[in-house]
């Protein structure tokens, strides 16, 4: 029996998130369920991006000050930078830089990036200044797994950086069902079951792209437990050093 998977709708929300269903057919009864819920926790879990984990902004020691000019406090404006979708080409750290003059208002586009990063969301607002004042701040890119916590105020880095708490997570919500196929002959016959899997990413990462990603990380946990297994010499050694003789005579 042949299990094969196939794309079945595939759309870019107006927001820049994206959104895919897909099938996979032949599988065995009651594997479903199995892979369904394997698929959604490591889609969900385990898949790595990109985000905002520290910001300098020129003049400000701590989140609680505020900015000549600009409507928006330092706590807003840190919470609208973290809604910002970035891509990376790679893992390593960068840094982008913003520098405006007033009256304006602040979108993502307005940062300036390396080659290597790119805004799934240009138009996200981040701030609006009301005069003729500057706002000027660098933005910390890192690649991450998860959620981190800003754990202290100030970078160890250097103490002008305000930590951020970062969302690296590009899934951002999985949903299956599955089905029974039936003999023609026979209608409660379950031959196979289909599995229908409705992805939903921040634009970072296609969920066509997220769904391989995520079943070769599957396939390589699964690996490793094939490659890690004890030798049988290890196994008979602590198997026996464990085991403790009891004398029925002793109280």
């Amino acid at each position: 029996m042949i299990m094969y998977s196939k794309c079945l709708k595939s759309e870019t929300l107006e927001s820049g998130s994206m959104y895919g269903q897909f099938v996979l057919n032949g599988l065995k009864s009651g594997h479903g369920i199995s892979i369904g819920n394997l698929l959604r926790r490591v889609l969900l879990d385990d898949l790595g991006g990109t985000a905002i984990t520290a910001i300098r902004i020129a003049g400000v020691r701590d989140e609680f000050s505020l900015i000549t000019g600009v409507r928006e406090d330092i706590l807003e404006i840190l919470l609208n930078l973290k809604g910002i979708v970035f891509t990376n080409t790679t893992e390593d750290v960068s840094f982008g830089r913003l520098k405006i003059k007033g009256p304006a208002v602040v979108t993502a586009n307005s940062i300036e990036l390396p080659s290597n990063v790119k805004i799934i969301n240009p138009n996200h607002y981040i701030a609006t200044i009301s005069d003729s004042s500057f706002l000027e701040m660098e933005v910390k890119f890192e690649y991450g797994f998860g959620y981190r916590l800003a754990t202290q105020t100030f970078c160890e880095e250097s103490e002008d950086f305000l930590e951020v708490d970062a969302i690296f997570l590009p899934v951002e919500k999985v949903d299956f069902k599955v089905e029974d196929v039936y003999d023609e002959q026979d209608s409660k016959k379950i031959i196979t079951q289909r599995l229908f899997l409705d992805i939903w990413t921040n634009g970072s990462i296609s969920p066509e792209n997220a769904l391989d990603a995520a079943v070769e990380s599957a396939l390589d946990l699964l690996n490793s437990v094939l490659k890690n297994k004890f030798p049988k010499e290890l196994e008979t050694s602590e198997n026996t050093n464990s085991l403790t003789s009891i004398n029925p005579h002793i109280n």
